[in-house]
């Protein structure tokens, strides 16, 4: 079945990309608002923009009201943010921070996760995360304004963790991240299995 994009509604073409373009990695942002409340939620639409410079690229897919999520307005008032990698363990408590709530209410609170302090930014970290990376705002490009339009974020990563036990000298060790990826609607992907292929 071939889809002419130009006789689609917004419902259908968000649907075609969105369950189509996967598994995708999750970032799991947190950033503090001016008045010092800490807000944390998760992105599927992200991926690494740059090695050298480093920057990371998240998208913000418009909402009907046309107001910016809390992330945003976040980072564009203060620049920090930190971007936590999502696996099992944390994915029910991740999935509870994709809900709305006030501006003025933390999703670490609501969630009961437990909060790191970040080395570089002031947002915090989500201690269980086991790689994070601290980010400032670089630009920010708006592709629409319509609902379900996109906007670009694009972050400069100033620190990196990576928990002790799956690092070694040869890198992060894929097989034990234990990543979550983003499926079409409602649905998840594991890693539980890992094949790694010699390029030719």
């Amino acid at each position: 079945m071939n889809f002419d994009i130009t006789e689609l509604g917004v419902q259908e073409k968000y649907r075609l990309l969105n369950g189509g373009v996967t598994p995708r990695p999750i970032a799991w942002i947190s950033t503090r608002s001016k008045s010092g409340v800490d807000n944390l939620a998760p992105y599927s639409f992200f991926t690494v923009a740059s090695c050298n410079p480093p920057v990371l690229l998240y998208t913000q897919v418009n909402q009907r009201t046309g107001v910016d999520k809390d992330t945003l307005q976040n980072l564009r008032e203060t620049g920090e943010c930190v971007i936590n990698i999502v696996n099992s363990h944390l994915l029910e408590q991740m999935n509870q921070t994709s809900a709305s709530i006030s501006i003025n209410e933390s999703e670490f609170d609501l969630a009961g996760i437990e909060q790191s302090t970040s080395r570089t930014v002031a947002p915090p970290s989500v201690k269980g995360s086991p790689i994070r990376y601290e980010c400032t705002l670089r630009e920010i490009i708006s592709l629409g304004d319509l609902p379900a339009g996109g906007t670009l974020v694009l972050l400069d990563v100033k620190s990196v963790f990576v928990r002790d036990d799956i690092y070694s000298e040869k890198g992060i060790n894929q097989e034990l991240i234990d990543s979550v990826g983003k499926m079409g609607g409602d649905g998840y992907s594991f890693t539980t299995k890992y094949l790694a292929l010699n390029r030719p």
